[in-house]
């Protein structure tokens, strides 16, 4: 089908663009699953998109939905029982009165937290408990909480569980973990160690500072151990599952909650204070989007985006896969990763692609949104947690430090990309 600007064509696409618009406003502090269930509503209510198609488009995004729904249960588990407040105040502790080897060592817990628990992981919980360790050690807080967003993007590519933008991408399509750390591993590399570098110089003044030496860490209780473990063992069965070409959803989810059923009876916890601090709004979220790309590829918008990534693919020595990482990583700011994440999964198996283009979407996709803050849902959660504890960061101090350590990043990993190709 082509793109064809019909009427009918014409007010599918403006409400789907108003209502990723307004996701990313939030007028009147309406939640974003709002704006996005009820333009996903109006579609299906006005006839633009039929219901049968609707309903399968919701069920594509199964195996993400429970990926999240474990993805969440581990993170909460971890808030509630200190396994953050207890890394990031370690990292404190062994700073040795440094600034800047507090701020290696926060870079690096977040790491490890964006790797093996997903880059939402990273901007909710883990942020909150390093500006809590941060401000206990009278740190000035900005380099330390800007460590925990960029690292949120810059690492979530290493493996297919780091990101949930990586699930939306490929769908039932995700390459084994073999492949993918083939392709991906160099530059995830390369995101990160620039990133770092691109922090570390942006802020080279606010890390001269001294921190004390002696700090009281939080009590690690045994049910913080248990989940410690938990986290690590989730790991490992994901990284079997993806190694076997398998859907990570399932196994995330029961994994998540057998851990959560072990942890909450051997501490004698009501699961509802740990269900309800839970962002289970993110689900319909997701589905909703589902429903609005549905929608875009009805009116031909993933042939068109098919045919500009083909003509990109036929540039010479990798210039193609540089020119798409950059249209899609500033797509990102614009309409936000995970939106932007479905329409190039669709549009990348729309036209087969799974060479040097596709990764290259795939990694500007996953880092493109370290430019601002309205380029992920990461991010936006980052932004909310910081709100939540008193610290305002506006769109204009975001993209103050993005400019310079986005641009950098992605440069270096796509560079990566053209190399293994």
């Amino acid at each position: 089908m082509n793109f064809a600007p019909s009427p009918a064509h014409v007010l599918l696409i403006a409400i789907v663009l108003l209502s990723i618009l307004l996701l990313l406003l939030r007028p009147r502090g309406i939640a974003e699953v709002w704006w996005i269930g009820s333009g996903a509503a109006l579609l299906v209510i006005l006839r633009l998109i039929p219901l049968r198609l609707a309903g399968q488009a919701i069920a594509q995004g199964t195996d993400v939905y429970l990926f999240l729904t474990g993805m969440m249960l581990l993170s909460e588990l971890a808030r509630y029982y200190g396994v953050f407040d207890w890394v990031s105040s370690i990292a404190v502790e062994h700073a040795r009165g440094s600034c800047a080897r507090l701020f290696t060592l926060i870079y690096a817990a977040g790491i490890v937290v964006t790797v093996f628990m997903s880059n939402d992981a990273t901007a909710v919980v883990l942020t909150p408990a390093v500006l809590s360790a941060v401000r206990r050690s009278n740190a000035e807080p900005l380099p330390h909480l800007f460590a925990c967003a960029m690292i949120a993007n810059a690492a979530s590519f290493v493996l297919p569980i780091s990101n949930p933008a990586n699930l939306v991408v490929y769908r039932a399509h995700m390459p084994p973990l073999g492949r993918w750390m083939a392709a991906f591993f160099l530059p995830s590399v390369l995101s990160i160690v620039v990133t770092y570098l691109a922090l570390r110089w942006i802020f080279r003044r606010d890390l001269r500072c001294a921190v004390p030496h002696h700090h009281e860490h939080p009590h690690f209780t045994r049910a913080g151990k248990f989940v410690l473990a938990g986290i690590f063992v989730t790991a490992g069965v994901l990284l079997a599952a993806s190694a076997m070409g398998k859907d990570l959803g399932l196994p995330t989810c029961i994994s998540a909650s057998i851990i959560a059923a072990v942890v909450m009876i051997a501490a004698r916890t009501n699961p509802v204070r740990i269900a309800r601090d839970i962002a289970w709004s993110i689900l319909p979220l997701v589905a909703g989007l589902f429903v609005l790309v549905q929608a875009m590829e009805q009116v031909g918008a993933m042939q068109l985006a098919a045919r500009l990534l083909v003509r990109a693919d036929q540039l010479p020595a990798g210039a193609g896969a540089f020119l798409a990482a950059a249209v899609v990583g500033v797509g990102n700011n614009l309409v936000n990763n995970l939106p932007l994440g479905l329409i190039a999964g669709s549009t990348l198996r729309l036209m087969n692609a799974h060479g040097l283009i596709a990764h290259a979407v795939l990694i500007a996709v996953d880092l493109g949104p370290n430019l601002s803050v309205t380029g992920s849902l990461a991010t936006i959660l980052w932004l909310i947690a910081l709100r939540r504890e008193g610290v305002h960061v506006g769109f204009a101090s975001f993209l103050k430090i993005g400019i310079v350590a986005m641009p950098l990043a992605l440069a270096a990993a796509i560079a990566g990309a053209v190399l293994l190709r």
